[in-house]
């Protein structure tokens, strides 16, 4: 009953606003427009939307077809794109998604090596989920996920990229910069500038606090990493960061790197693809750039 083109006029109407506007977009005359909505309201047998003025207003009715276009709309995008391409024997676009933000660096060189590579493939890197990293490759929003946590899967299959230690970073001048390493005592003394990930998913909280059942003094989130690195030069806080950007980071600002605890946290970088693309030329192609960057910058 409801149609793709249904589902094209609702996320119309929301982006523009304005009938009009919406019949432009959609290369349809104002009067085309309306009879396609009123003979789509007739079959549904509710209202969709209302007129405030020039403007228009989905009803209750509306927006539940609208959440269904915005879910639906970019799967058969990609899925046209795909089968598009493998008619012409290429990928036309690459959907990359990120969820580690401390790789994003270091992801723009793989990709930049990778277009080089594959002149006939577009890349789309998504940092920011409207959806989990899982559920955005399950659900084909996107092709790739770059991510330091294996979520095992079924229908997921995962490379190992690098294995890399965390570390914690603190001001040169910190009372602690003369240390080797750093115990969970101390650190639950600090201000912990953090990425804006939920606790339940950071490695300092589940291998190192958790255990000693203690919690940083404060939490502090911070999404840049040139903003949280000068921070913790002037000692508002502390950072954990795999040790490769550590390093580089010290050549820059005037900071020292500890050990976690006794033995330190390990940690893999891990690109995920669905199984039956793992054998795709241009995924396969990725991982292979990947790999070899990771060797040469994520390694030293």
């Amino acid at each position: 009953m409801i149609e793709n083109k249904h589902l094209k006029i609702i996320q119309a109407l929301h982006v523009n606003g304005t009938l009009t506007e919406a019949a432009n977009a959609l290369f349809l005359t104002q009067s085309a427009l309306s009879h396609q909505i009123s003979h789509l309201e007739k079959k549904l047998e509710t209202k969709l939307w209302e007129r405030e003025g020039r403007n228009l207003r989905l009803t209750q009715a509306g927006e539940v077809l609208l959440k269904t276009a915005q879910q639906v709309l970019p799967v058969i995008e990609q899925t046209e794109q795909t089968l598009k391409a493998y008619g012409e024997g290429r990928q036309g676009i690459l959907r990359i998604g990120v969820e580690c933000y401390p790789c994003y660096e270091w992801l723009l060189g793989v990709i930049r090596v990778f277009l080089e590579k594959m002149p006939d493939v577009d890349v789309d890197l998504i940092n920011k989920f409207q959806f989990s990293g899982m559920e955005g490759l399950l659900n084909q929003h996107i092709d790739i996920m770059v991510t330091p946590d294996m979520e095992i899967h079924e229908k997921v299959h995962y490379e190992t990229v690098a294995e890399y230690d965390l570390v914690v970073l603190v001001s040169a001048k910190h009372e602690l910069a003369h240390k080797d390493s750093i115990t969970a005592e101390e650190f639950a003394k600090e201000t912990f500038l953090s990425f804006p990930i939920p606790l339940e998913r950071m490695d300092i909280m589940n291998h190192f606090l958790n255990p000693a059942k203690l919690k940083p003094a404060h939490i502090k989130n911070v999404e840049s990493i040139e903003l949280m690195l000068q921070m913790t030069e002037f000692g508002r806080g502390v950072c954990v960061l795999p040790e490769w950007l550590a390093e580089e980071s010290m050549q820059k600002h005037d900071i020292k790197s500890l050990q976690i605890g006794n033995h330190g946290i390990g940690k893999e970088l891990y690109i995920a693809v669905r199984k039956p693309d793992s054998d795709i030329k241009y995924i396969q192609e990725f991982i292979k750039t990947g790999k070899g960057l990771a060797d040469k910058s994520l390694e030293g």
